[in-house]
C-alpha cells in the first residue's frame, strides 16, 4: 500500500482535540455527502463503548475491544482497489470519476478526499463554489455533472442549512454516491439493495458494530437528531438486522427514559449543552453522525462533552473510505455495459379478428415510455434525446461505451419483386422482431429508414409495417418524426443556393473586390476561416495571413470558376412533384441574366441524405460532406462543398430505386452493441432483392466493414402469380379474381421471380430463409407449393408468416429459422472489385443481377464516366438508379426478363456517400403523384385532434 493512506490516518491523528485522549468528542472529519444522506452525506462517526468514567473503573467481562479502525478503513480501500483492478482488466481504459461539489474552502477535506481517491485507483474531481452559494448556483452544477458522461459519481459538501429536497433530488440516481436521493432511498426500503447507492454513513454505523462484535439482533436503537435520508438509511438497516429501532429528537419529552432503554444511541446532530451526557448508561454504545461532517467543518466537540466522561473510538475516516466503496460498486453501471439480457416487458397484444385498420390498431395500443424503454434496453439516461413521449435519439457516445462489447447477428430482410402495393418487407421485420424478443426471448431491434412524405402522399399511405406487426404512433413514425428529413431538405437546398450566389457573384465582381468580401475584416482582425484554410491547403497556398497572397493566389482562392452546365447538384423537396423534374431557375432582375435549366429531386435521394446512412461517425459524415462534389470547374477539375462550406445537419430514409436504399450504418452499429453477443438486428433493403440487397451488400457493407448473417426474402402469393402471368396490379383498383383464387399455375410460374432473387442473394455467400408473407385469401395449397419451390431453389428454409393478424407470434417459425440459419458460417463475398472500370462494375450488376445480355451508354452516360475516372472516382461502387418493379429497366416486363439490353441514360457522382450513381432507362429521381393520391384520404379530425387516413 502506498504512503497515501497512512498519511491520511496521520493527519487524521492531527485533528484530535486537546485533552484526556479516551473521550467522546464529536469527530467531523470524513467524506463530504448530501445532509441527512448516505454516502458522507450526514456527519462523522466516532464510536467507543461508553463505560463508567469514575476513578478506578475498569472493562468488565462483558467488554469489548474498540474495532481497529486503521485495519477496517485499509480493507475497504484495499476492496476497492482489488475490484477496479479487476474490472480494468477487462477494460484498460475504464477509470471511474468521483465529483465533489463543495461550498466553501476546505483544503484539508480536498486533500483526504483526494488521497483515499488515489489509493483506491479513481480520479476525483472538487467543484468549489462560495460558501454563500445560492440553492440554484448548487443545482446549476449538479445538472452539469449529470449529464458529464466522463463521471461516474458525485457527492455534494455543502452546509447543512443549505440542503433541501430540490437540491438532493436533482441528482441523476445513477450517479448518487451518497443515496440520498428518493429513488435510491426507494429501492432500499423495496429490498433492492443490490440496484441503488446506500448511504455510507448509516453503512459505517453499522460496520462498526458488527466489527466490534456487537449482535444487533433484538437490540434496542435509539437515533436521536437525524433527518431525512440518514434517519431513514439507519432505521431500514437495522429493522433488517433484528434491531427494534426508535426515533427521537433532541427536545422530546422522554428523552431520558429513552435513553435508559437503549441498548446503542446513534446522534445524527450535535448534543445540545442541556441534554446531560449522564442520561446515557453506562455501557451503552454511542455513534456520532452529526451533521458538521457534511459541510466539512473540523470541529472539536459537542457542546457540553468536556472533561471526563464517556468515551468513543476515532472513526472518522471510514465514512470517506466507504464512499470510495460505493463508487466502486459502480461495477453494476460497468457490468450494464456488457451483454446481458433485457430486461424488457412487452406489452401485451389481444389481436381481433376481423383485423381492424393498421391506424386502429396502433391507436388501440399505447406505447411504452421511451425513456422506460431506453433503460430496459441498457441504454443510460445520459445516452437519449427525448422526442416527446414515444420517440428519442440516441447518442453516438454509446459506440465508445460499448466498443468492446461484440457485436449481435446482422440480419437483412429483402424481397422479390415487388407489386406496386409492395409485399410487406416492413412488416416481416417488425414481425421477426417480434418473435425473436417477445415469444423466443432474445435481444433484437429493428433498423428502418424513416418514411418520406413523398409516397406517403403518393401511393403507399405509410411505411411502418401493418396490421399487429407495425411501429407505433404510426402518425409520428409517418409523418416528420423527428424532423430529419427536413433538416436534410434545408442543408441540401442551403448547399444549391451556395453554388447559384457564388457563380452569381463572381461574375459580377473583380477578382480583388471578391477576396476582399470573401475576406473580410471584422473588428479590425481580418484572418480566413476553418473552411477557407483546408480550401488554401487543397491549392497548395501554404499561408494563414490574409494579406500574405499574390494577387495570383487570391484569385485562385476567390474564384471557383464553377461550369454551370457541369452542374450536378439539385435543389430537393419531400413531396411527389412531376412539375418540378425541370425547371428554370434565376429569371428574376437582380439575378443579372444568370438563369439556367435545373431540377428538383425527392429529398430522401438526396447525396446528404446517402451520407447520412452511410456515414460511422460525426467526423466521418463531416469529412464526407466536404468531399460531395457539386460540378466541375471550367479546366475540368471538380468543385466540392469543401470548397463553398460544409452543410452539416442530423437521420436516414434513403430511397431503393434512386439512391441506396437502407437505413443509417450507425443505427445498426449502435443495435448490434446493444442486443450483445447472442442477440439480432433485423435491418430492411428497400424493394426487391436485385436492388435494395445488391446495394446493401456492395455499398453499406464496404462502408461500414459489417458482415451479415441472414437474408430473409419476403414474397407472397400475390406477386409470385403477377410474375406468373397474372394481370396487372395497380393501386387503389381492386385485385382481380385471379388473386383472391387459388390458382396454383400462375403460383408456380411465377416462381421463377423467387427463384432468381434467391440466386442473387447466394452470389454474396449469405444463407436465405424465405418468408411468405400470408394474406387472408392465400390457400394452404398455394402457401405449400411456394415453400416447397423455395427451398429446391436453394433457400436455406422456408416458412410462412401470419404476423400480420396475430403480431410475433405468427413469426416464431420464421424466428427459430432465422436463428439456425445465422448458427452457419458466413461466406460473405462482395460481387465486384471496386478497383475495375466503372463500365464493368455497371456491366456486371446488369448481367449477374439483373440478367442483362449487356449495358448500353448514352453519350451523356460515357461522358459522364469518362470525366468521373479523370478525376479519380473511377474506384467507388456503383449505386443504380432503376424501376423496381422489374429486374429488367421496364417496369412492365414482370418474372424474369431475358435477351435484353439495360440502357444508362446518365451518370452521376455522390463522391461524398461514395458511391456512382448511374441512371438507368428513363427513371426519374423525382417522383410524380397518381391520379387519386392517397391525401386524399388523409384528414385532420378536429375533435378528437387526430390524423385520419394513415395506412
Amino acid at each position: 500500500m502506498s504512503a497515501r493512506l497512512p498519511l491520511v490516518l496521520r493527519q487524521l491523528g492531527r485533528l484530535q482535540p486537546p485533552g484526556p485522549p479516551r473521550r467522546l468528542r464529536e469527530l467531523c472529519l470524513a467524506s463530504s455527502g448530501g445532509g441527512g444522506g448516505c454516502g458522507g452525506g450526514e456527519g462523522l462517526l466516532g464510536q467507543r463503548r461508553l463505560r463508567d468514567t469514575q476513578a478506578g473503573s475498569s472493562r468488565g467481562p462483558g467488554s469489548r475491544a474498540p474495532p481497529a479502525r486503521d485495519s477496517i478503513v485499509r480493507e475497504v480501500i484495499q476492496n476497492s482497489k482489488e475490484v477496479l483492478s479487476l474490472l480494468r482488466g477487462k477494460n484498460p481504459a475504464f477509470k471511474p470519476v468521483l465529483a465533489i461539489i463543495q461550498a466553501g474552502d476546505d483544503n484539508l477535506m480536498q486533500e483526504i478526499n483526494q488521497n483515499l481517491a488515489e489509493e483506491a485507483g479513481l480520479n476525483i474531481t472538487h467543484i468549489c463554489l462560495p460558501a454563500d452559494s445560492s440553492e440554484d448556483e448548487i443545482i446549476d452544477e449538479i445538472l452539469k455533472i449529470n449529464e458529464d458522461t466522463r463521471v461516474h459519481g458525485l457527492a455534494l459538501q455543502i452546509s447543512e442549512t443549505s440542503f433541501s429536497n430540490k437540491i438532493l433530488n436533482a441528482l441523476k440516481p445513477e450517479k448518487d454516491v451518497d443515496g440520498v436521493t428518493d429513488v435510491n432511498l426507494g429501492k432500499l426500503v423495496r429490498g433492492d439493495a443490490r440496484e441503488c447507492f446506500v448511504s455510507p454513513v448509516a453503512r459505517a454505523v453499522i460496520e462498526l458494530l458488527e466489527k466490534s462484535g456487537v449482535n444487533l439482533d433484538g437490540k434496542k436503537i435509539l437515533v436521536i437528531g437525524a433527518h431525512g435520508s440518514l434517519e431513514a438509511t439507519l432505521q431500514c438497516l437495522f429493522q433488517r438486522k433484528g434491531s427494534m429501532t426508535m426515533s427521537s429528537q433532541w427536545k422530546t419529552p422522554q428523552l431520558q427514559s429513552k435513553l435508559h432503554e437503549a441498548d446503542i444511541v446513534i446522534l445524527g446532530s450535535p448534543k445540545p449543552e442541556e441534554i446531560p451526557l449522564s442520561w446515557i448508561q453506562p455501557g451503552t454504545t454511542v455513534l456520532n453522525c452529526s451533521h458538521d461532517f457534511l459541510s466539512g467543518k473540523l470541529g472539536r466537540s459537542s457542546p457540553g462533552v468536556h472533561g471526563t466522561g464517556p468515551i468513543a473510538e476515532d472513526v472518522s475516516l471510514l465514512a470517506a473510505a466507504l464512499r470510495i466503496q460505493n463508487m466502486v460498486s459502480i461495477r453494476r453501471w460497468f457490468h450494464e455495459q456488457q451483454y446481458r439480457r433485457w430486461r424488457l416487458h412487452c406489452l401485451k397484444l389481444q389481436p381481433l379478428s376481423p383485423v381492424p385498420s393498421d391506424i386502429e390498431i396502433s391507436r388501440a395500443q399505447t406505447p411504452k415510455a421511451v425513456d422506460i424503454l431506453a433503460k430496459e434496453i441498457g441504454l443510460l439516461a445520459d445516452e437519449i434525446e427525448i422526442y416527446g413521449k414515444s420517440k428519442a435519439k440516441v447518442r453516438l457516445s454509446l459506440l465508445e461505451r460499448l466498443k468492446d462489447q461484440a457485436d449481435g447477428k446482422y440480419v437483412l430482410v429483402a424481397g422479390i419483386t415487388p407489386t406496386p402495393l409492395g409485399e410487406g418487407k416492413s412488416t416481416v421485420t417488425i414481425g421477426l422482431v417480434q418473435a425473436l424478443t417477445a415469444h423466443l426471448n432474445i435481444n433484437s431491434f429493428a433498423c428502418l429508414r424513416q418514411p418520406s412524405q413523398g409516397p406517403t402522399f403518393g401511393v403507399k399511405g405509410g411505411a411502418a409495417g401493418g396490421g399487429y406487426a407495425q411501429v407505433i404512433p404510426m402518425e409520428e413514425f409517418n409523418l416528420h418524426l423527428t424532423g430529419d428529413i427536413h433538416a436534410i431538405t434545408a442543408a441540401n437546398n442551403l448547399l444549391a443556393a451556395a453554388i447559384d450566389t457564388r457563380i452569381l457573384h463572381e461574375n459580377t465582381q473583380t477578382d480583388k473586390a471578391l477576396y476582399n468580401r470573401l475576406v473580410a475584416s471584422v473588428n479590425g482582425v481580418r484572418e480566413f476561416s476553418e473552411i477557407q484554410l483546408a480550401r488554401l491547403k487543397k491549392l497548395g497556398i501554404n499561408k494563414t495571413d490574409p494579406s500574405a497572397l499574390t494577387e495570383e493566389e487570391m484569385r485562385k482562392f476567390a474564384r471557383l470558376d464553377i461550369d454551370p452546365s457541369t452542374i450536378t447538384w439539385q435543389r430537393v423537396l419531400d413531396t411527389n412533384d412531376r412539375f418540378l423534374r425541370k425547371v428554370t431557375i434565376g429569371q428574376g432582375n437582380t439575378e443579372k441574366g444568370s438563369s439556367r435549366q435545373a431540377q428538383f429531386d425527392i429529398a430522401v435521394a438526396s447525396e446528404v441524405m446517402a451520407v447520412l446512412a452511410l456515414t460511422d461517425s460525426l467526423t466521418d459524415m463531416k469529412e464526407r460532406l466536404g468531399r460531395m462534389v457539386v460540378a466541375s470547374d471550367r479546366s475540368g477539375q471538380p468543385v466540392t462543398t469543401g470548397d463553398l462550406g460544409t452543410p452539416v445537419f442530423v437521420h436516414a430514409g434513403p430511397f431503393a430505386n434512386i439512391a441506396h436504399g437502407n437505413s443509417s450504418v450507425l443505427a445498426d452499429k449502435i443495435a448490434l452493441k446493444l442486443v450483445g453477443e447472442e442477440g439480432y438486428v433485423v435491418t430492411e433493403a428497400g424493394f426487391g432483392a436485385d436492388i435494395g440487397m445488391e446495394k446493401f451488400f456492395n455499398i453499406k457493407c464496404r462502408a461500414s466493414g459489417l458482415v451479415p448473417s441472414v437474408v430473409v426474402l419476403v414474397a407472397t402469393v400475390r406477386a409470385l402469380k403477377m410474375h406468373g402471368g397474372g394481370p396487372s396490379v395497380t393501386a387503389g383498383v381492386p385485385l382481380k379474381k385471379e388473386y383472391t383464387e387459388e390458382n396454383l399455375q400462375l403460383v408456380a410460374d411465377g416462381c421463377c421471380n423467387l427463384e432468381k432473387q434467391i440466386q442473387i442473394a447466394q452470389l454474396f455467400g449469405v444463407p436465405v430463409v424465405v418468408a411468405l408473407n400470408v394474406f387472408k385469401t392465400d390457400t394452404r395449397a398455394e402457401i405449400d407449393l411456394v415453400c416447397e419451390l423455395a427451398k429446391r431453389a436453394g433457400a436455406f428454409d422456408a416458412v410462412p408468416c401470419y404476423h400480420w393478424s396475430i403480431g410475433g407470434k405468427g413469426s416464431v417459425d420464421l424466428a427459430q429459422a432465422v436463428r439456425e440459419a445465422a448458427s452457419k458460417k458466413s461466406r460473405f463475398q462482395f460481387l465486384y472489385d471496386v478497383q475495375l472500370p466503372i463500365v464493368e462494375k455497371i456491366r456486371t450488376i446488369a448481367q449477374a443481377v439483373y440478367g442483362a445480355e449487356d449495358i448500353e451508354l448514352s453519350p451523356e452516360a460515357q461522358s459522364k464516366i469518362d470525366r468521373y475516372t479523370e478525376q479519380g472516382f473511377g474506384n467507388l461502387p456503383i449505386c443504380m438508379a432503376k424501376t423496381h418493379l422489374s429486374l429488367s429497366h421496364q417496369p412492365d416486363k414482370k418474372g424474369v426478363p431475358k435477351d435484353f439490353i439495360l440502357p444508362i441514360s446518365d451518370v452521376r457522382a455522390s463522391i461524398g456517400a461514395g458511391f456512382i450513381y448511374p441512371l438507368v432507362g428513363t427513371m426519374s429521381t423525382m417522383p410524380g403523384l397518381p391520379t387519386r393520391p392517397c391525401f386524399y384520404d388523409i384528414d385532420l379530425d378536429t375533435e378528437t385532434e387526430q390524423v385520419k387516413g394513415l395506412f
